[in-house]
């Protein structure tokens, strides 16, 4: 579990903060009260931090001189003070913080949270910085990583789309206009044949045009814009988190519409949508598919004897089992009730029956822990398709066919067609 530090000399706000992380993150809190006890645990304590939480006046140091003994061990700060004059908050920013907060705002604790949630979350999204000044790269790529994004440069249009290519997952493009060899517009274009703004943000920054710049720069797709030379860190900051979280609203969006909200598979309405291309594509011989149902056996009386709790339970099982045993290129779904299906990519027919009857084993020896009960067993009756029928709602017919079968003939056992 990781560990945040807080250097804070008032016992009302160092207790307030340290319970506040405590009940509403996964992160463990080492409270101290000034510099002299922040530099032994520093020194001594033998774990990495995860985060500095520094009030920026302490009794022994009233100038700040926390944060440079945090930043320097690679710490990322956050600063959190009763106030900012414009002596302090350019000294704040000086020390290339991550953020400075003010005590009495209401929501300050809230931020806090959130900025320590948006570090831990920023280690796994990708940034590219595109310029063709190697001071502005530089520049761009320090501030980035002060928040712990993962940062790539290009010089120049054709290496980002170069990087783009390695890197399909990256998130947010931070591109300059006026370069060799492709500018910033034509990058943008390129990006937005392929990406979407849905799926990947990019920022436009250009010293030039300014509110005209600005405008072009949108209308060709792009997200966002930063006046170079006279944006603040903060606005920066603002701007790429911003960015950043419409992207993951977005995702968690469509993440809703297409997956079970209890066990997190597929639902329905996906299984089918991508399903029938697929099936379109096997029609074409350009792949094979196997389609497997699935049904807990009995799951009424589990229901019925422990309640709907431990019936909630033993679908989140079964759907872990599912989603462990099969490979990321199938379709696991949930299609209703305490049944399943899963549509398999190219797996060979002779090997269908041995991956399914591993399925089955693997949910017989298995157990469910329900309070005050102990633990119980279930089992799982399947049948399988593995030859392409008129169409996918009949393949997944056969299947339930096949599966009614395995019902009927004793339960806890799977039929494949053909067998």
């Amino acid at each position: 579990m990781k560990t945040v530090l807080i250097v804070e000399d008032s016992k009302f706000f160092g207790m307030t903060i340290k319970n506040k992380i405590e009940t509403k993150t996964k992160f463990n809190v080492v409270w101290v009260q000034n510099i002299t006890e922040a530099i032994k645990v520093l020194s001594e304590v033998d774990e990495d931090f995860f985060a500095g939480i520094l009030d920026f006046n302490l009794p022994d140091a009233p100038k700040g001189e926390i944060i440079d003994e945090v930043i320097k061990r690679d710490i990322p700060a956050i600063v959190f003070t009763g106030s900012v004059s414009k002596e302090i908050r350019e000294s704040v920013w000086s020390k290339k913080v991550v953020d400075y907060v003010i005590k009495d705002a209401p929501q300050s604790l809230d931020y806090i949270i959130n900025m320590l949630n948006r570090i831990e979350k920023n280690a796994n999204i990708k940034v590219l910085i595109v310029d063709d000044v190697a001071f502005y790269r530089k520049a761009l790529s320090n501030l980035l990583e002060i928040h712990r994004y993962q940062v790539f440069n290009a010089s120049n249009g054709k290496e980002a789309l170069d990087i783009l290519e390695e890197h399909p997952d990256m998130k947010l493009v931070i591109t300059d206009f006026n370069m060799p060899e492709m500018d910033g517009f034509v990058l943008t274009q390129k990006i937005r044949e392929k990406y979407s703004r849905d799926d990947l943000a990019v920022i436009g920054i250009s010293s030039e045009g300014e509110n005209v710049m600005a405008a072009r720069f949108l209308k060709i797709g792009a997200n966002d814009f930063i006046t170079k030379q006279t944006f603040l860190t903060e606005e920066f900051y603002c701007r790429v988190t911003q960015n950043i979280e419409n992207l993951e609203r977005i995702h968690l969006i469509r993440e809703a519409s297409i997956k079970d909200a209890l066990t997190g598979l597929y639902n329905r309405r996906y299984f089918f949508e991508t399903g029938n291309k697929l099936f379109a594509n096997a029609i074409r011989e350009n792949l094979t598919i196997t389609c497997g149902m699935i049904d807990i056996d009995h799951f009424k009386n589990v229901n019925d004897t422990y309640g709907h709790e431990a019936g909630d339970k033993t679908l989140v099982h079964i759907s872990s089992i599912l989603n462990h045993r099969m490979r990321n290129t199938d379709i696991v779904a949930r299609l209703g009730g305490e049944e399943f299906c899963v549509l398999a990519i190219n797996m060979r027919k002779e090997y269908a029956k041995k991956v399914f009857e591993e399925l089955r084993v693997k949910v017989e020896k298995s157990s469910i822990e329900i309070e005050d009960e102990g633990k119980i067993h279930i089992t799982v009756s399947m049948g399988v398709v593995t030859e392409l029928a008129d169409s996918l709602e009949d393949m997944v017919k056969k299947a339930d066919k096949l599966l009614y079968e395995a019902k009927e003939s004793g339960r806890n056992r799977v039929i494949t067609s053909g067998n």
